[in-house]
């Protein structure tokens, strides 16, 4: 009897120590660089594109958008939007589904379509709106949602007719969006307003709101399941996790200096890109230090990974394969390129 509890407790020990190692093995992240490519003046967003050769960047003090080729490392094209001597290019969006890339253009209030395979022009459309900057897209809705910085409201348009349907109302700024809810609810980003709010798609009411004094709120991603929405706030240097049942903030990380684009690769790792302090003369001027890529590890919230970017990181995205990272740095009209490493 003695002997059979014996060998019973020695392979429980075996089970135990087996399924100890199992479950706390952890993975690491590296990355290791890649590149630095040259192109055109203030690169405010980079977008992989859905296959992952190329890479677009709208370029705010330029005119147009450029092409990268990530094959051979060479910038492909420049594509001029009609208007492109306005400048102001600020953000992008590829829609597979649709074949389609978009482009904002502030100065104008317009944006413009292209198809996403060869950057054929389509057509323009006006949002209605000033200073039009951000882009999202509700595949179950066909509707674009774009932001308005200086009207305070979002233009949410029709695909198929690209008319304005609905103007939504919001709090000053509005910049960073994503729907929601399987496209019935949109949240919106107040850059001065200081909220995080969340509207109804076919009313336009305001559901429900974040406030987060004196907070500059710029981007926002969520998980796979819809459950957890990530933020960016330039003013205090967070990162915010938010429950998007309760609709309220779970946890927060401080970063390096003006947090701006963020990007979430395996529903773990959110990667930030922090363009550093301001300039004390202004803000649009150089930075006194360059800026940080930083990866935070969402499962404990704390920063698995940080390096040393450009004069203003700003545009960051992961590539569809997970296996790039491209960032801008908006004062040295460039763009970096790393590969991503995931060890066990």
């Amino acid at each position: 009897m003695n002997r059979l509890f014996f060998k019973f407790l020695c392979l429980t020990i075996i089970i135990f120590n087996f399924s100890y190692f199992s479950f706390t093995e952890e993975t690491k992240i590296y990355l290791e660089k890649i590149g630095t490519f040259q192109c055109g003046e203030q690169p405010k967003q980079v977008l992989f594109s859905p296959d992952g050769k190329k890479i677009v960047l709208p370029l705010l003090d330029d005119q147009g958008f450029d092409v990268f080729d990530v094959s051979n490392g060479k910038m492909q094209s420049r594509i001029c939007p009609p208007n492109s001597s306005q400048k102001g290019f600020a953000e992008g969006l590829f829609i597979p589904e649709k074949n389609a890339f978009f482009v904002s253009q502030m100065t104008t209030g317009l944006i413009y379509e292209y198809s996403a395979t060869d950057f054929k022009f389509r057509r323009e459309i006006n949002t209605h709106g000033v200073w039009s900057k951000f882009i999202a897209w509700s595949p179950e809705k066909s509707l674009l949602a774009v932001s308005n910085w200086v009207s305070n409201d979002i233009s949410l348009i029709d695909y198929e007719t690209g008319t304005v349907v609905k103007k939504i109302k919001t709090a000053s700024a509005p910049r960073g969006m994503i729907f929601v809810d399987e496209g019935e609810n949109l949240i919106s980003l107040s850059f001065e307003g200081g909220r995080i709010e969340k509207f109804s798609v076919s009313s336009g009411d305001l559901i429900d709101s974040i406030y987060v004094e004196k907070s500059a709120m710029r981007h926002v991603v969520v998980d796979s399941l819809f459950k957890t929405a990530y933020v960016s706030d330039m003013y205090h240097r967070n990162i915010f996790s938010i429950d998007l049942d309760s609709f309220e903030i779970k946890n927060k990380i401080r970063v390096f200096s003006n947090p701006n684009t963020i990007d979430l690769l395996d529903g773990r790792w959110l990667f930030v890109s922090s363009r550093g302090p301001n300039n004390p003369t202004d803000y649009t001027l150089r930075s006194p230090e360059n800026g940080r890529i930083t990866v935070i590890d969402t499962k404990t919230m704390t920063v698995a990974l940080e390096i040393q970017g450009g004069n203003q990181p700003t545009g960051l995205d992961i590539s569809p394969d997970g296996k790039i990272l491209c960032f801008s740095n908006f004062q040295d009209a460039n763009l970096e390129l790393y590969k991503i490493i995931l060890e066990k």
